[in-house]
């Protein structure tokens, strides 16, 4: 979550909202082939937004998944971090917030190049999701009958 604050433009006085936002992470990525580049958290966003394009989840759990990510690089406590281990850490996420999502963004993270793995990804999250203790089901509501 950030700061809002209402501002003014000094020459037209237009009046307008700001949100400031502590810039939490001071990290280098180091990308496949070597290079490195300061962490962004628009990328991190924008990848997110296309694994979930379409998928019914809310502004707030988005913002809270972006935290995550960024609270398990942060744990690290590391200057440098490569995209495998940034990947690794959004595919954990993502399997709990949206099934659908984590394959999409699989597909592209880990570049399947035939049917095959992908199938085995998905066999592999269907493996995981089944070893998993069922979710109590949630108590039937008691009706009340109103008396006449």
């Amino acid at each position: 979550m950030g700061i809002r604050r209402r501002r003014q433009c000094l020459k037209c006085h237009f009046r307008f909202s700001t949100v400031e936002e502590a810039e939490i992470l001071d990290l280098t990525v180091i990308k496949r082939d070597g290079r490195r580049e300061a962490y962004m958290r628009e990328k991190l966003e924008g990848g997110l937004r296309k694994a979930l394009q379409k998928r019914p989840i809310t502004a707030e759990t988005f913002h809270e998944l972006v935290n995550q990510v960024e609270r398990d690089l942060q744990r690290r406590k590391k200057n440098e971090v490569t995209t495998r281990e940034v990947g690794e850490i959004v595919m954990n996420r993502l399997k709990h917030v949206d099934t659908v999502a984590y394959i999409r963004f699989a597909s592209v993270y880990r570049a399947f190049e035939d049917v095959k793995t992908f199938q085995e990804a998905l066999e592999h999250l269907s493996r995981s999701a089944s070893a998993k203790p069922p979710r109590p089901k949630p108590k039937a509501k008691a009706k009340n009958k109103k008396k006449r």
